[in-house]
């Protein structure tokens, strides 16, 4: 019996000593910062432990703990959790109220674009803004920014393309059809670098070059702003179609580890990467660090076509061949060994944001990136009845072990080296009632390029080569070297450089409570360089598939421009703004360019009804770029297999004597109008309206008969004239069941986007034709939309969004004239799914393009002789050999599309929190 007692003794005192222990109570009541209702079922977690608890229906919650110091955590789903430190003593009773503030970036958030005078929310600007979360861009499913965006914002389109040489390095992105250069891209509200590349393949944006936002590791993105609008008197040049602001974390209260991967459908395309994201609190809690490593590698995923042997055989419309070795070659490989494909990447990238108040008023910032990107790509694969064993015998020793019969033709590669680095450093300080900033920026992007598996195929008898020359030089082809057997089959082709240094000095005054001004300036110098090829890479013809640069096209370039710009902003009521700013700059290659830009703003309905507007005037300035490239480009005709065509830069002699005047700005204006409506404080509508004009816009030329061949050249062509309408709503926080479920429809319809004016001409040849008037107008959806769907429970959320994508047309240089190539409409569906397996680790898993569209094609006739054509089987068969290779590009055709020939994509990651 004594034992009985002892044992229950034991077990009253094991019930009873902790609550005697635990007699210290921590409660409160958890709501919401958007409108301060309660918020039922929020998780309360005391971090490093077990312990923990959930809110009732009126938010309240209550803890019992032992005396000492926890971090508590609250969190809700659709809200950004949030930990407090906290002590207690024996027996005390504390209360601790907490409010939770939504996840989604909402219209009250202060934006940095739209004015310079002072910073607005979204709801307060005058012109269109976008603002889009981390975790809003994490449901995409994407993993590079780029395509994050393309996926999120009906207006932003990306281009991909199967074969374009240096294109693989970064595709071409762009806002409403404008080009990738009408675009200025900020980080921290400061400029990006442009890229080394441009765009001189028949792609969209061809003739531009781009920022490598692909190169923005997302894990350090706090959100992205974009400015739908035309905003140069604000910011300079190249912000005619708008502005995008890439915001950086700056979070002090831990970071996490992500690894993630993936795979095609068809089992290629891997890809594995690894990235960290850490924030803390420096120098006693006066400042923080930010800092993201992001390391990833992509296998190649090929989506080559079956080839045609009768169309091979054809003369017209291939290598004009022996049918029975192109039959025997196909029975070999029925691809024709070509590498139709997203190319091998592999990247490190590695960012820093940090700030530290240095005085009660001033604080100092920063912010740098570094980025290596390798890309292994490749050329059309040379088959032995295209260069054959009986032309060059000696491919065999380079390809095969030395006869005839081990020749199997070869595949030239084309492997890009791109290195991408910025940096900023400031001082933001607050003297007097006036906010001064004051800050210096500098970049650069590198590009080099090497070419493996090839050869140089020419002799001292050779006299097809095509030389371009400087402005000062004039050099006859080098004869020193004779080729052909004697070449080697790796080149160095060259590369290009591309680097500026930016000065700022910003300065604004809250005048009144109605009156804000702002002044500034801006000094810019940049640098493009050229870097020579070796030798045996562009001796003559040059390496086949990608000749290299000549010593005399190659050179070091550089500018510097000068502006500075007043911003004065209005309130004439509460709900009445008007909002005001000129610019002037000068260039120091072609002079001065003076813009200006007048908005307003109207609220009505307790401030829930928003009508607004802007006019302004932009200019791009030409780039380095586009005035001194000259190269040899080899590029893919139908008809004609791949050519080599000479591009003369715009100060050459070739120019001058063809008439060709020196580049000068593009100007434009820019006219916006639009309504919101914010119906509840989760349910939010927007409406505008947009008509861009500009006048003497910057393309490469046709080719244009010079001398014995032909040129292409860089020029002020044309006037066009773009105009649509943008829309979007969101509505958030819908409670169903356990969870919140949010809706998102974003279109962007271009109701007009074509060329304003006749086609000037140059020795009478038109400056454009059909195939680069597609490329501005037609060849990117007229129309996109994206319906986005989310839910979200404790531990679980679930994602849905359905992409449309448009119609396109093209009208490729060698098919029929009487024909256009057009891309159907498509809906791309990405599903997502993230679930927390522990309190710090949650899974992430989703699929893109769920239902595995791939882009599909047809002909439409343009007059009726195209329907005539079409009406022939056989006419019909000859254009689709020519349009796609004989077969090689039979999905995308060589000039891509806007979203990924590669099908449906698994992702799979895991993300631990620290």
């Amino acid at each position: 019996m004594g034992k009985q007692w002892k044992t229950i003794f034991l077990v009253l005192w094991m019930l009873i000593a902790p609550m005697s222990v635990l007699s210290q109570v921590l409660s409160g009541r958890v709501t919401s910062g958007t409108d301060g209702t309660p918020l039922a079922g929020a998780t309360v977690l005391v971090r490093g432990t077990t312990m923990g608890t959930s809110t009732d229906a009126n938010g309240m919650y209550t803890l019992s703990l032992s005396p000492g110091s926890y971090d508590v955590t609250f969190s809700f789903v659709g809200y950004t959790p949030r930990t407090v430190s906290v002590s207690l003593t024996a027996n005390e009773q504390r209360t601790l109220n907490i409010v939770l503030q939504s996840t989604s970036v909402t219209t009250d958030v202060v934006v940095v674009v739209g004015t310079r005078a002072t910073s607005r929310t979204v709801t307060d600007s005058p012109v269109p803004i976008d603002v889009l979360s981390a975790q809003e861009l994490s449901y995409t499913g994407q993993s590079t920014f780029d395509k994050m965006l393309q996926y999120r914002v009906p207006s932003f389109s990306v281009s991909q393309t199967p074969v374009n040489d240096a294109t693989a390095l970064l595709d071409p992105w762009e806002i409403r059809n404008m080009g990738v250069s009408r675009t200025l891209i900020l980080v921290n509200g400061k400029r990006k670098n442009l890229s080394a590349l441009v765009y001189t393949q028949t792609s969209p944006s061809r003739g531009e070059s781009a920022v490598d936002i692909s190169a923005i590791p997302v894990d350090a993105i706090k959100r992205v702003e974009i400015l739908r609008d035309g905003a140069s008197a604000q910011y300079g040049s190249d912000a005619i179609a708008g502005v995008v602001n890439i915001v950086l974390k700056d979070n002090t209260d831990g970071g996490t580890i992500t690894i993630n991967s993936g795979v095609t459908g068809e089992g290629d395309g891997e890809r594995i990467g690894f990235s960290l994201n850490n924030g803390s609190a420096i120098f006693d809690n006066k400042g923080f660090l930010n800092y993201t490593v992001d390391l990833s590698r992509v296998n190649e995923a090929r989506r080559s076509g079956l080839v045609n042997a009768d169309a091979e055989a054809d003369p017209g419309l291939g290598f004009g061949a022996n049918i029975t070795d192109v039959r025997n070659f196909l029975a070999y490989d029925k691809y024709a060994g070509n590498r139709n494909s997203a190319p091998a990447t592999s990247a490190g990238k590695f960012l820093f944001n940090t700030g530290v108040n240095v005085s009660d008023n001033t604080e100092f910032y920063a912010n740098g990136a570094y980025v290596y990107k390798k890309v292994n790509s490749f050329a059309n694969y040379r088959t032995p009845y295209w260069r054959t064993y009986t032309a060059f015998p000696y491919l065999a020793d380079f390809f095969g072990t030395g006869d005839s019969a081990s020749y199997r033709g070869y595949l030239p590669t084309f492997e890009g080296d791109l290195v991408d680095y910025n940096a900023t450093f400031g001082f933001h300080s607050r003297q007097n009632q006036w906010n001064i900033d004051v800050s210096f920026t500098l970049g650069l992007n590198s590009q080099d390029y090497t070419v493996h598996n090839s050869h140089n195929r020419s002799d001292i008898r050779d006299s097809s080569s095509i030389i371009l020359n400087t402005p000062n030089e004039s050099k006859e082809p080098d004869e020193t070297y004779l080729y052909r057997e004697n070449s080697p089959i790796s080149f160095k082709p060259g590369g290009t450089e591309f680097s500026h240094q930016v000065w700022n000095l910003d300065i604004s005054r809250a005048v009144s409570d109605k009156l804000n001004v702002a002044i500034g300036s801006e000094f810019r110098s940049e640098t493009f360089v050229v870097v020579p090829g070796d030798q045996a890479s562009w001796d003559g013809i040059g390496a086949d598939s990608f000749a290299g640069i000549r010593p005399e096209n190659s050179g070091t370039f550089n500018r510097y421009n000068f502006g500075g710009y007043l911003d004065v902003s209005y309130d004439v009521t509460p709900s009445f703004l008007l909002n005001g700013t000129i610019r002037n700059e000068y260039y120091s290659d072609f002079g001065n360019a003076f813009v200006y830009k007048l908005s307003s703003r109207v609220k009505a309905w307790e401030d829930r009804l928003t009508l607004r507007g802007s006019y302004s005037t932009g200019f791009k300035a030409p780039t380095l770029h586009q005035i001194y490239t000259q190269r040899v480009q080899y590029s893919f005709v139908p008809g004609g297999a791949i050519q080599s065509i000479g591009l003369v830069n715009n100060v050459s002699p070739q120019a001058r004597q063809l008439g060709v005047k020196p580049l000068q700005p593009e100007e434009s204006t820019n006219l916006t109008v639009g309504i919101g409506a914010k119906l509840s404080n989760d349910f939010n509508i927007t409406f505008d309206y947009y008509d861009i004009a500009i006048t003497d816009r910057i393309v490469i030329s046709n080719r244009v008969p010079f001398g014995a061949g032909e040129v292409e050249f860089f020029t002020n062509s044309i006037d066009t004239k773009t105009s649509g309408v943008d829309l979007v709503v969101d509505y958030r926080n819908l409670a169903l069941g356990s969870g919140m479920l949010g809706l998102s429809l974003a279109g962007n319809v271009n109701l007009v986007n074509e060329r304003d004016g006749a086609i000037p001409q140059v020795g009478g040849t038109n400056v454009i034709d059909a195939t680069q008037e597609a490329l501005f107008f037609t060849s990117r959806p007229k129309e996109k939309a994206v319906l986005g769907i989310t839910y979200e429970m404790e531990g679980l959320g679930l994602s849905l969004n359905n992409t449309y994508f448009g119609s396109t047309e093209f009208q490729q240089t060698g098919i029929d004239p009487n024909l256009k190539t057009v891309f159907d409409p498509k809906v791309v569906t990405d599903i997502g799914l993230t679930y927390n397996l522990l309190e710090n680790v949650t899974l992430n898993a989703n699929v893109n393009n769920v239902l595995d569209v791939l882009p599909e094609w047809k002909f439409e006739a343009l007059n009726p002789a195209g329907t005539a054509i079409l009406a022939d089987p056989a006419q019909v068969w000859a254009q689709t050999m020519l349009l796609t290779f004989n077969g090689r590009y039979d999905v995308m055709t060589y000039d891509g599309y806007h979203f990924s020939q590669l099908g449906r994509i698994f992702n799979l990651g895991l993300t631990y929190k620290f």
